[in-house]
């Protein structure tokens, strides 16, 4: 496996590949890699020929100075797992190589960003955008991977390939999953004990919201309130929203739609650190 530190050089790699008739996948990340990263890389080296995994922890896409600060940063021991699973090429840039200028574009998703994380996290999405742009521009990949745990950014990136007519195919994986139902995350490492023993009820309250769903006799709201409830007996979990919403449009349902798929989505505070989980249910 090689490792890239400028846009110049993967750039020269991408071209080499590209001339060499090589499909390529790209897996962007932040690091502190897990099961859930390496199950995308695993992915990209059975379905392309080259993979390149970034990790880059992007400063455009916190609006939490101390979220940013605080976030793991491992690449030595991150680079350690990319090549077992059949990585490439990690592209390992500094904020200055990816940022040479401050940017002065700004992305604007309408709805779809008016919600849930872009509703708690002002600029997160224009953050997400141009680094994500950025990546595809460098890389040139024909496929990138992505997780569903992060459902509103994939739907984003779709929207974003589709309006700049990049030429390549997003594919979202689904959320891995800790033995106790804990979404794989690089911010669990952050957690305390005693925050990682409540964490599972993240999960255990967007099951019983699905089962509400799937019986299909409560309302919406009914379904945001049982969970707000559930949550509620746990002081130590603080949690920022719970939305049941339409899986295409991500926008709040206020009734059910016959034959669409509902997202419920979730985010909690729990001994400081920020998590979110979804789950997508058909209907």
């Amino acid at each position: 496996m090689e490792i890239l530190n400028t846009a110049a050089e993967l750039q020269a790699h991408t071209e080499k590949w590209r001339q060499a008739g090589k499909r390529i996948g790209l897996v962007p990340t932040m690091g502190a890699l897990h099961e859930g990263h390496l199950q995308l890389v695993r992915a990209a080296a059975r379905e392309c020929d080259v993979v390149v995994t970034s990790i880059f922890v992007n400063p455009t896409q916190f609006n939490n100075p101390d979220d940013f600060r605080l976030y793991p940063r491992l690449p030595e021991a991150d680079a350690e797992l990319l090549g077992p699973a059949g990585c490439t090429a990690l592209f390992l840039p500094a904020v200055a190589d990816m940022y040479p200028q401050p940017t002065v574009l700004h992305f604007d998703f309408g709805a779809l960003e008016r919600v849930m994380e872009g509703a708690h996290r002002p600029g997160h999405f224009n953050g997400v955008a141009t680094v994500v742009s950025k990546l595809f521009h460098l890389s040139r990949p024909h496929r990138a991977y992505f997780g569903q745990k992060d459902l509103q950014q994939v739907t984003i990136v779709r929207q974003l390939v589709a309006d700049l007519s990049f030429d390549l195919e997003v594919v979202a994986f689904p959320t891995v999953r800790e033995a106790d139902g804990l979404a794989m995350s690089s911010r669990n490492r952050r957690l305390d004990a005693p925050a990682r023993a409540l964490a599972p009820l993240l999960y255990q309250s967007l099951q019983l919201a699905e089962k509400m769903v799937r019986d299909g006799e409560a309302t919406p709201q009914a379904v945001r309130q049982a969970v707000r409830e559930f949550l509620s007996s746990q002081p130590a979990i603080e949690l920022e929203y719970i939305e049941v919403a339409d899986a295409h449009t991500l926008q709040p349902l206020t009734d059910w739609q016959p034959g669409r798929p509902v997202a419920l989505c979730l985010a909690a505070h729990l001994g400081g650190v920020r998590l979110i989980d979804n789950l997508v249910v058909g209907r």
